[in-house]
C-alpha cells in the first residue's frame, strides 16, 4: 500500500466524544486541499464545528456520506496524489480498519477527575505527561468543555490540566468573587500538583490567570490570554446581564449567540446543556456574585493590561476579530505581548477556529 495515502478521519474533540455526526462536506472530490482548509462540518453531542484539514493533498475519495453518525477515528476521506491508482484507493478504503482508543483510554472515554481544595471540590481533566504543566481556565458561564477542541491538541505540548472554576461545571457552587477565583486556581495548582505552569485563561479565566501570574509570578511560567477580560473596562453588559437573567430555551439561545461569529454553532444542545447547568442548586447565587465582582455596573473592574506588560513574564494575546462580548481593541493593552487576531471568529476562538488557536499557542510555548 502507497505511504502516499493520507487518511481523513473523524476527529475526537474532548474526553467524552465518541462518534460525530457528518453533517455537511465543504470539498468535493478532486479537490486540493491545503492544511487548515476547511473540509466538513461535525456536529457532537455538544457543539457542531467546522472541521480543518490536518493534511494537504488532493482528496481522491469522500467516504463518508453526509447526514451520517460515525465513530471516533473512523475513516472519512483519502488524500493521494494522481499518481497513485484508483484501485489502490479502494483497497486502502476496504481495508481500513478504525483504530482502538489508544492505550489507557477506556471506551466511553476518560473519567473526569476531582480534588478538594480549601474552596471545595473541583472537577478536571488531565492529558499527556511529559513537559511542563498547561493549566486551561475558563470564562464566565462556561466549564473546562469550553476547551473541547484544545486540550487534546495542546497535550503535545505538555501536561494539560482544565478545571472548572467554582460556580460552574461540576465544581462546587457557592457565591465567590472575582479574588476568590484566583485564589482557587491557586489552590487547585498545589493540590494539582501542577508546579509553575503555562495559564491559558479565556475571558474571565484570562482575568484570573492575569492576577495569579501577578499576584504570585514564581507559579506562572507563561500567560495566553483569549479574548480576556481585564485589559480594559468596556464590555458587553447585556451578555452577562442575559446569562445569569435567562430561565429559559427562549431566553438563553439569543444570549449565547453573542459568543459565536457563526451562529449556527449555538445548536439545542448546547443551549439545553446551559440550562440544565443553570437550574443547578447553587448556580444563580454563584453567577450573580461573580457578575457583581467582576463587571460591576456593565463595566471590568480589573484593568491588569499595563501591569502583565510590565512583568518578567511572556505573554500572547489571542482574541476573535468579531467578538461582540469584550472588543477586540482589548487586544492592544498588553504592552510587549504578542498578539494575534483570529479572523471570522467572535468571542469562542478556541472552538469557532481551534486549529489555528491550537497552533499558535504551540508556537509561543515552543518558543519559550
Amino acid at each position: 500500500m502507497s505511504d502516499k495515502i493520507i487518511p481523513i478521519i473523524m476527529p475526537k474533540w474532548g474526553l467524552s466524544m465518541q462518534e460525530g455526526r457528518l453533517a455537511e462536506w465543504h470539498v468535493k472530490e478532486g479537490d486540493v486541499i491545503a492544511p487548515g482548509q476547511e473540509i466538513m462540518d461535525v456536529e457532537t453531542d455538544k457543539i457542531a464545528n467546522v472541521v480543518e484539514a490536518a493534511d494537504g493533498g488532493l482528496l481522491r475519495r469522500r467516504v463518508a456520506a453526509e447526514d451520517t453518525v460515525y465513530p471516533v477515528r473512523a475513516l472519512l476521506g483519502v488524500l493521494a496524489p494522481e499518481d497513485v491508482p484508483d484501485a489502490e484507493i479502494d483497497a486502502y478504503v476496504e481495508g481500513f480498519v478504525t483504530p482502538e482508543p489508544a492505550e489507557g483510554e477506556e471506551e466511553e472515554g476518560p473519567a473526569y477527575l476531582f480534588v478538594e481544595t480549601p474552596a471545595g471540590r473541583l472537577r478536571y481533566a488531565e492529558r499527556g505527561g511529559e513537559g511542563d504543566a498547561i493549566v486551561l481556565v475558563h470564562g464566565f458561564g462556561g466549564d473546562l468543555d469550553n476547551w473541547l477542541f484544545n486540550i487534546d491538541a495542546l497535550a503535545a505540548s505538555g501536561h494539560v490540566f482544565a478545571l472548572d472554576l467554582p460556580g460552574h461545571g461540576q465544581s462546587v457552587k457557592k457565591p465567590v468573587g472575582l479574588d476568590d477565583l484566583v485564589d482557587t486556581l491557586e489552590a487547585f495548582m498545589d493540590a494539582a500538583g501542577t508546579g509553575p505552569a503555562h495559564l491559558v485563561g479565556h475571558s474571565m479565566g484570562g482575568a484570573v490567570s492575569a492576577m495569579l501570574a501577578l499576584r504570585q509570578p514564581g507559579k506562572v511560567k507563561s500567560l495566553t490570554l483569549v479574548d480576556a477580560a481585564g485589559l480594559g473596562e468596556e464590555i458587553n453588559a447585556a451578555y452577562i446581564d442575559g446569562f445569569v437573567a435567562a430561565e429559559s430555551r427562549r431566553e438563553m439561545k439569543p444570549v449565547v449567540e453573542h459568543l459565536f461569529a457563526d451562529k449556527s454553532l449555538v445548536n439545542r444542545q448546547l443551549v439545553d446543556d446551559l440550562m440544565k447547568y443553570k437550574r443547578l442548586d447553587g448556580v444563580d447565587a454563584a453567577l450573580r456574585a461573580i457578575a457583581d465582582s467582576a463587571f460591576a455596573d456593565g463595566h471590568q473592574s480589573a484593568l491588569l493590561g499595563e501591569r502583565i506588560g510590565a512583568a518578567d513574564i511572556p505573554v500572547l494575546v489571542i482574541w476573535g476579530a468579531e467578538d461582540a462580548v469584550i472588543p477586540a481593541a482589548q487586544a492592544a493593552n498588553v504592552p510587549g505581548a504578542r498578539v494575534e487576531i483570529i479572523p471570522d471568529a467572535g468571542h469562542m476562538p478556541q472552538m469557532e477556529a481551534a486549529a489555528r488557536v491550537n497552533e499558535v499557542i504551540r508556537d509561543f510555548l515552543a518558543g519559550i
